[in-house]
Parts: C-alpha cells; sequence; structure tokens
C-alpha cells in the first residue's frame, strides 16, 4: 500500500470514530433535538436527556444566567440551565470542526471528546444564585463554586450515577477537566476549549445575553467564521485561530468589551450589584451557606429579605428585589486613565476593605453635611482582585507555516483585550442612597473628601 494511501486510511478511520459519536451524528442529520433560543437546534440524545433530567442538572433550571442584570434589563431572566444547552451545542460544533485535524485527533480520542461533552453540559454545576457577585467579594468563609461541583460529582446522587452507567464516565474525570486538579497536554486543550480566549462558553453567553437582554452588542460576530478558522496550537495543548478567523475574533473581543460596558458593568446593574453585596456581607453569618447556596433564586432572595427585616439591609435589599424599586445613584465613577490615584487605591481591594472606605466616607458626609449618613447609605463599588481572561491566543499563518501572537498583528486585540479591559470598563463608583445624590451632586471637592476618608482605610 503506497504511503498516501495509508495516511488516507489513518485518517478515516479516526474521523469515523468521531462520526460515531451519537451526538455529532445527529448534529449532522438533525435527528433528536431541543430547541433552545435563538432558533438553536441542540442535539438531545437519549444519553444527553439522561443526564438533563438528573436532579443535580435541573436545579440550573431555577438559577438565573444573569442574575441583578434582569433589574435593568428585564428580559434576561434566561437560566443557566438554557445556557448549559448552549454552551454543550457549542462543544459539538467545536468538535466537529476539530475532528478534522490531524493534531487535534492525535491528542483528543472519542473518549476524551465525549468527556469534553460532558464536561461542556456541566460546567455550571457548581454555580449557586448570584455565584458572581458573591464569590467576588472573596469572603474567608465562602466556598469556592467547584466544591459545589465536587459535591453533585461525587456524591451518591443520580448524576454520578447516570455519568457511569449510561456514559461509562467516571465523575472524578469530569471534575478534573473542570477544576484542573492534574495536568496534561491532553487536558490543557480540553480546558482550553472549555475556558480560554476563544471557548464555548464565551460564544454562547455574548450572543445569548445580547439576545435576551434585547442588545446587539454580543451577536455581531461570525460565529461559523471562528469555529471553521480553530486549529491547535504550536505547542499541542491549546487552541489557535488561523489567519482566516482574525476579523471575526477581533469582533468577538469588540463584542465583549461592549458587553462589558454597556451590559455587566452597567452603573445601574452595578449598583443593584453592590445593594445586593453589602447585605449579603452584613448578613451572611446568620446563614449555613452551603444550604443556602443549594437553593433556587427565589428561595435564596426570600431568605435575605426575611433576614433583612429590621435591619440596615432592609432598604438595600427592598429596593432590589421589592414591588418598588429603588436603586442607589452614581455619586462619583473613577476608571484607571482618568483619575489613576483614586482608581489604584480602591481597585482589587478585598470587599471588607472597600466596606471600612464606605463607612468611613459617610462619617465625613456626615460631618460636612451637618447630618447624619448611614453606613449602608454610602457604597463602593470596586473591580475584585482577579481579573478577566487576557485574549492571549495565536494565530496561525498557513502559507509561511508560523504562529504568532494575535496581539501582536492586531491593534484591535492589544488595545481592547490587554491594556484597557478591566482598567477601563470596570470601574470604580461611589453609590449614594437617592435622597443623598442631589446633595453630592452639588458638592464641591467630593474627590477630596473621598481620597481623605479611604487615606488611612486603604
Amino acid at each position: 500500500m503506497r504511503p498516501r494511501h495509508r495516511h488516507f486510511l489513518i485518517l478515516k478511520t479516526m474521523t469515523d470514530e468521531f462520526d460515531t459519536i451519537p451526538e455529532l451524528s445527529d448534529l449532522e442529520s438533525g435527528r433528536n433535538l431541543i430547541r433552545v433560543p435563538m432558533e438553536q437546534n441542540v442535539p438531545f440524545t437519549p444519553r444527553v436527556r439522561a443526564i438533563v433530567d438528573t436532579p443535580e442538572f435541573q436545579r440550573l433550571a431555577e438559577i438565573s444566567q444573569l442574575g441583578l442584570v434582569s433589574r435593568v434589563y428585564p428580559g434576561a431572566r434566561h437560566t443557566r440551565f438554557e445556557h448549559a444547552l448552549g454552551v454543550y451545542h457549542n462543544a459539538l460544533r467545536y468538535l466537529q470542526r476539530l475532528s478534522k485535524d490531524e493534531r487535534f485527533r492525535a491528542v483528543i480520542d472519542r473518549r476524551s471528546a465525549e468527556l469534553l461533552i460532558v464536561a461542556a453540559l456541566l460546567h455550571d454545576l457548581g454555580h449557586w444564585p448570584f455565584c458572581h457577585p458573591i464569590e467576588d467579594m472573596a469572603l474567608v468563609e465562602m466556598p469556592p463554586h467547584e466544591e459545589y461541583a465536587a459535591r453533585f460529582l461525587l456524591g451518591y446522587g443520580e448524576l454520578p450515577r447516570v455519568l457511569r452507567d449510561v456514559w461509562g464516565i467516571d465523575p472524578e474525570e469530569v471534575l478534573d477537566v473542570l477544576s484542573a486538579r492534574t495536568d496534561s497536554p491532553r487536558l490543557r486543550l480540553l480546558r482550553s476549549i472549555l475556558s480560554g480566549p476563544i471557548d464555548v462558553d464565551k460564544l454562547d453567553y455574548l450572543d445569548r445575553d445580547s439576545l435576551h437582554c434585547g442588545v446587539p452588542y454580543g451577536r455581531h460576530f461570525d460565529k461559523q467564521r471562528l469555529i471553521q478558522s480553530l486549529v491547535v496550537n504550536e505547542a499541542g495543548d491549546g487552541l489557535a485561530i488561523t489567519s482566516k478567523g482574525k476579523t471575526a475574533a477581533e469582533l468577538m473581543v469588540f463584542a465583549r468589551y461592549v458587553m462589558f460596558s454597556e451590559v455587566y458593568w452597567h452603573h445601574a446593574v452595578r449598583a443593584a450589584t453592590s445593594m445586593f453585596a453589602r447585605s449579603f456581607y452584613e448578613l451572611h453569618e446568620k446563614f449555613d451557606l452551603r444550604a443556602l447556596f443549594g437553593s433556587s433564586d427565589a428561595d435564596m432572595i426570600d431568605r435575605l429579605r426575611q433576614a433583612g427585616r429590621g435591619t440596615p439591609c432592609e432598604g438595600l435589599l427592598e429596593g432590589v428585589f421589592g414591588r418598588q424599586r429603588r436603586l442607589y445613584k452614581r455619586a462619583a465613577e473613577y476608571n484607571h486613565y482618568q483619575a489613576a490615584a483614586i482608581y489604584e487605591r480602591l481597585a482589587g481591594r478585598p470587599y471588607t476593605t472597600l466596606v471600612n472606605c464606605a463607612t468611613a466616607l459617610a462619617e465625613c458626609l456626615s460631618s460636612e453635611l451637618g447630618r447624619p449618613v448611614p453606613p449602608t447609605d454610602v457604597l463602593i463599588d470596586a473591580p475584585p482582585p482577579h481579573r478577566e481572561i487576557e485574549f492571549a491566543i495565536d494565530v496561525y499563518f498557513g502559507k509561511e507555516g508560523v504562529y504568532r501572537p494575535f496581539q501582536q498583528v492586531s491593534p484591535v486585540v492589544d488595545a481592547l483585550a490587554r491594556k484597557q479591559f478591566d482598567d477601563y470598563v470596570k470601574q470604580v463608583r461611589v453609590f449614594v442612597a437617592p435622597e443623598l445624590a442631589a446633595t453630592i451632586g452639588e458638592m464641591a471637592g467630593f474627590d477630596e473628601l473621598l481620597e481623605s476618608a479611604t487615606r488611612n482605610v486603604a
């Protein structure tokens, strides 16, 4: 047999191995589908249904994807359940494309591909209601959401049984992909598909969040072109894109930038988030957190409102969750480029420090105004210590046979994804109770007052 024919047969055999994965087969044929917004046909094989029907997965239908964003964008009431199906669908599309890449198939066999499918479906398994604002506080008592994923995957519930008996997958393997307990080129490649610069998660949430919020920002990049440009990086342990995907990737970077600016870090969304965070900070010691985090959005809101009655947090919680919406107002905002001194003093600080700074500012305002300003009337919102994933991915130029870092060939990526993203989009803001906002708006020297109040605390 001639070498070229032998190579073709090996290639065909490896491709056929992927073709026998039921979910990929149904993606091609259009059988066994479930419809999710927007007009997405998601393969829904019996073994995928077996996972989705477990109590562990069904709880995601009671947890909002965007949490407090719905207080500003009323359509943003989609759930982590819907998002998980979208991420799983994207994982199939990635596998469909990458199965044609010889270097990918050299690392990822059928079993690893099925592990990726399951991990994509379960990637948010450990999330609880309002998970991100709670985790951003980084309180000592706070269990990481990975612990919750382990609780569901390694326990005695229905999900681990389905993984073993229906899929033939050890739940420990799924947890390893999700929480990086061990390391290998194969695992790094799988994880880069789930959580990296161009991953199946971002590809879904930018599109889906934009759709439900009623804004166009996250939908205007060519997802199909981007997927078709996927290749394995030079090291063989992560994703890269070909030069044909450069423009689509640039538009994705811009979409993410605008979604953070106009949706996730919109000033009113951050006002609601700050009110929730301060309330949770003051009240969290009243709860068994592991039990609280096992609840739905509605249950957690109800428990917090009950615990807050008769406390200074009552007004905060009722303003966010009560029948009469009453969000705090911006008194000031600062970014890295226009107010570097204040920004650097407060950005990335522990949440307890921000609370102490806000309390000190309330005391200074009391002295300045000649009347009491309750500590919970002043809130400081600042970027958390952890930063967003840098858009570090290589571009493969086929004619030259070389890989180059994306930021070297794209001024868009260099400017938006590296230099400006966290420092510009995620601003430091001071929020105050509505009745205090007008008074502060007329006050001269507020910046100096803030600097004075926070100097000894921060």
